[in-house]
Parts: structure tokens; sequence; C-alpha cells
């Protein structure tokens, strides 16, 4: 039966001209992923998904020398690409755009990611970088090419495709993945497994890392 274990990226650059790339203790995070993993003895993934964002890779790249993998066997799937946010943004704001107030204030500025997501889940957002339609059919390719190995797969992924799968799974409601997005943790690990009933939900936003009190600057959402 299938396993699929989904892995948010590291920290990234929140903030800087180029969030797409790991923050220093997002390298650290990643590393310290793969370490937990070994040193619980979990299983070696069968095949390795990941986005095509570089944040995705560099993920795998800490990930993979703490708990030997290689990280050049990954499937690069675009279906596991998060949505692009900013333009999201730019598209509902228009020549208004957000304030600077927002942007420079990391709970204000989820907040006002939070209402433009609902938006665009009801289709209100005029020419959005791309559909709430065209977003979930790829994230659900993905999935199902993952389900499809039948084995124990490890994607690397973003928040808001993780949360996508898990809606679909749960069958719960669309504006239900926000708010999961939400809560995610950098480097944070969801479980599904598979049965002959289906994928179900084994685990959620779990931080293997997290050893001890030490540990704890290591714990970002952002």
């Amino acid at each position: 039966m299938p396993e699929i274990m989904l892995v948010r990226h590291a920290q990234a650059s929140f903030g800087k001209s180029d969030y797409d790339v790991l923050s220093e203790l997002g390298h650290q995070q990643a590393f310290a992923l793969g370490q937990s993993l070994a040193e619980r003895a979990t299983a070696l993934p069968d095949k390795i998904y990941i986005g095509a964002q570089r944040r995705h890779r560099e993920t795998l790249e800490g990930l993979a020398a703490g708990f030997c993998l290689d990280p050049s066997s990954a499937i690069v799937h675009e279906g596991l690409n998060e949505f692009n946010a900013g333009e999201l943004i730019a598209a509902r704001y228009g020549s208004e755009d957000l304030p600077a107030d927002v942007r420079g204030d990391r709970r204000r500025y989820f907040r006002a990611l939070r209402d433009v997501v609902l938006a665009w889940q009801r289709d209100e957002i005029d020419n959005p970088p791309e559909s709430w339609r065209d977003f979930s059919s790829r994230v659900l390719r993905a999935r199902d090419e993952m389900i499809a190995e039948k084995g124990r797969v490890l994607a690397v992924s973003s928040g808001g495709a993780i949360s996508r799968i898990i809606v679909s799974v749960l069958d719960a409601p669309a504006p239900q993945m926000i708010s999961l997005q939400l809560q995610m943790r950098n480097c944070a690990v969801s479980t599904l497994v598979g049965s002959a009933n289906g994928m179900f939900l084994h685990a959620f936003n779990e931080v293997p890392y997290l050893r001890s009190q030490a540990d704890e600057r290591l714990m970002t959402y952002a």
C-alpha cells in the first residue's frame, strides 16, 4: 500500500527580493530533519518527488545529507509547486497594492493572504496568475502519480500544495486549505497512508527534528 511523506520546505527568505532561497536557518532545519529521520530508523523511500522550485531542491539536498539519500534521483513534478502568492495578491489588489505596513508585518500579511486565497477559491479575482481550478488540477495530478507508485514516497513541496492534497484526502471543503497552510511549520512532515479503502491522513505538521529545548530555535512558520 502507498505511503506518502509530505515535507514542507525549510525556511525560505520571507521579505527578501528572492523568496525562493533557503535562509541559513532553513539549511539547518533541512539537515536536522534528515538526521532525525535517520535516527528514528525511518525506512528509506522507494521514490522521491520534489517541486520545481529552488527551495524544494535546497530542502531535499539538506535533508538528503542527513538521511543518506541521493537527491539526484528525485522526480521533479511541477504539480508540487506553490501558487504564486505575490502575483495573486497583486491581482487581487491591483494598483492599490498591499500597504507597506502590511507587507512588513508577518501576522498582518498572512491574514491578508488568507482573505486573498478565499477570494481566489470563489473565483472573485480577475486574471489571477493561475486559476484555482488549474492549481488544484496540477496538485492532484501529482498526488495521483505518487499514489500510483504503490510504495513509500517522500515528497518535498510547499504549504499550499501540501494542504491542497490533505484537503482532498479528508474530503474537506476548499477553504480548509488555507487554514491548514497557515498552521504548517517549516520542514514539517505530514504523512498519508493507503488501504483498500483509499488514502488516509496519518500525521500532520510533525517536526521530529525538535528533540530538545535547544532545538526550539529551529521552529519557524515562514
